[in-house]
């Protein structure tokens, strides 16, 4: 078989292992080429140079990767819970020992700046780590005898071949906190990761495989925007298929969920968000701008719990966005390996040209431009994705980024009088992944966290993900969670057990 050249890489980014660089699919348990050998390209973003050339996989190679993962499935059911967590453990230890070479690996093909990256590696390992823990804690239930001669049992049981479809934003983490709980429960896995960024998720892969993984237990198969569509239809057409996990756009998730239903498949679906950030003045405004720059500009703007609208009470709207302003002013811009970068670039022109789009849009309509509002010229990456951390005061509800999710380092800063008037702004869109408020009045957070619809709130914290907590969102960001002992139930079925003619004669 044919491989892409190694590329050369920037010295600071330059891998230990570089085989650790992969260009080819993984299907039970071997490395090998689409089945008509058609790949695609993945790019830097930040300098548009070539890193790879990886299989662009179809419907065949979809169908060949359930195939194998069936074929696991039937022994890694069996596999005591011992078994899984042991293999789970071995993985994250690989993971841990290989942190640095993955996080250049995230930072080359998505961009983001490598302390970021290395975050990520220990984020996504912290889920691999729990649920290897969480396999040995797969309990199920003896019920209370109602009937005389019966007994009733309550069992858990994989639900079988997961189809896993993972995003570009974090590529390691958000496959590794779908494949950890999947194989967990006894499941085995079809994953596709994003087209631009197929390279994080291949090295994760052959971690696993190095970890021990029996062949076919875990499939990898990336594909192109064009591809990706045979390789899902697929996926959902197969009735071997019992479960998609999907994190990406509402509008994809739509399709996926009616799509599942011909076959019943279950479904965890962590969609769109449009976060609100509503501060009270009674809040410690230093504490809420900090809160606000981590939750908002880890990654460059481009997450799902990224706060979209801020929300800022009249007494301290102006001393709030003054100091937001000069926070956000202060962030450095540049490439992954330009060793102080704080934001890195956009994954593509679409994304840049989205958010250039929202602050037009803004300013077209009344918004005051504070700081930033255009393309980032980079002297280190000229060709790459930039755009300056951005501040926009005045914001109101007719502008776009108030209806959709900009993706990228732009605030949008609104001002409001009441606390019914924050909820009701807060709560005015059909997504309900995260919210924030920063208040100091302990009556005020526990009304306004009930108050708020979405599936995650933060009081008094930017950064609320965590492997031990039930990630995911309300209306039409999704259903479903991902992490702690709740995101393991998502990959398991219950069985009721009746057991009868239990009752014996009483000896004479």
């Amino acid at each position: 078989m044919s491989s892409t050249p190694a590329p050369t890489l920037p010295a600071t980014l330059a891998l230990a292992r570089p085989e650790l660089l992969v260009s080819r699919c993984l299907i039970d348990g071997a490395w090998r080429d689409a089945a008509d050998g058609r790949r695609f390209a993945v790019t830097d973003p930040a300098s548009g140079a070539l890193l790879a050339e990886v299989p662009d996989c179809g419907a065949a190679d979809a169908a060949a990767a359930v195939d194998a993962a069936q074929r696991a499935f039937a022994a890694w059911r069996r596999a005591t819970s011992r078994e899984r967590a042991a293999l789970l453990k071995r993985w994250h230890a690989a993971i841990l020992a290989n942190q640095e070479d993955l996080a250049r690996l995230i930072s080359l093909e998505q961009g983001k700046p490598l302390a970021e990256s290395r975050g990520e590696v220990l984020y996504g390992a912290s889920y691999v780590e729990w649920f290897a823990e969480e396999a040995q804690r797969i309990h199920g239930d003896i019920l209370p005898q109602a009937q005389a001669g019966k007994q009733l049992f309550v069992l858990k049981e994989p639900v079988g071949v997961v189809a896993a479809i993972t995003p570009w934003n974090f590529p390691l983490a958000m496959l590794a906190r779908k494949i950890a709980p999947a194989l967990a429960a006894g499941c085995a896995v079809v994953a596709k990761p994003a087209e631009d960024t197929p390279l994080t998720a291949l090295a994760l892969a052959r971690l696993l495989q190095e970890a021990g993984a029996p062949a076919g237990l875990v499939n990898v198969l990336p594909a192109s925007r064009a591809q990706t569509p045979a390789v899902a239809d697929a996926w959902l057409a197969d009735a071997r298929v019992r479960k998609i996990s999907f994190t990406g756009s509402t509008a994809v998730g739509k399709h996926l969920a009616r799509a599942s239903a011909d076959t019943l498949k279950k479904v965890s679906l962590e969609l769109g968000g449009n976060a609100p950030f509503i501060v009270f003045d009674d809040a410690d405004v230093d504490a809420a701008v900090a809160g606000l720059m981590a939750a908002k500009f880890r990654n460059a703007g481009q997450t799902c719990v990224c706060p979209n609208r801020v929300l800022v009470q009249d007494g301290i709207h102006d001393t709030f966005v003054a100091a937001l302003a000069r926070a956000v002013a202060a962030l450095r811009v540049g490439p992954a390996d330009g060793g102080s970068a704080e934001i890195g670039p956009l994954i593509n022109q679409r994304a840049l040209a989205k958010v250039q789009h929202h602050v037009e849009d803004a300013l077209a309509k009344g918004a005051r431009l504070v700081t930033g509002g255009a393309r980032h010229d980079c002297a280190e990456a000229p060709h790459g994705h930039f755009f300056t951390p951005t501040v926009l005061a005045g914001a109101t509800a007719d502008m776009r980024f108030n209806h959709e999710e900009t993706f990228g380092p732009m605030v949008p800063v609104f001002r409001f009088a009441t606390e019914a008037e924050a909820i009701a702004l807060a709560n005015a869109t059909p997504y309900g992944l995260a919210a924030y408020f920063y208040s100091r009045d302990i009556a005020r957070v526990w009304d306004v966290a009930q108050a708020l619809e979405a599936g995650m709130v933060g009081v008094n914290e930017g950064a609320l993900s965590s492997e031990a907590a039930p990630f995911g969102g309300i209306k039409e960001s999704g259903y479903g969670r991902e992490g702690s002992r709740y995101g393991l139930d998502d990959y398991l079925h219950t069985k009721y057990v009746c057991q009868g003619n239990l009752a014996r004669h009483a000896r004479a």
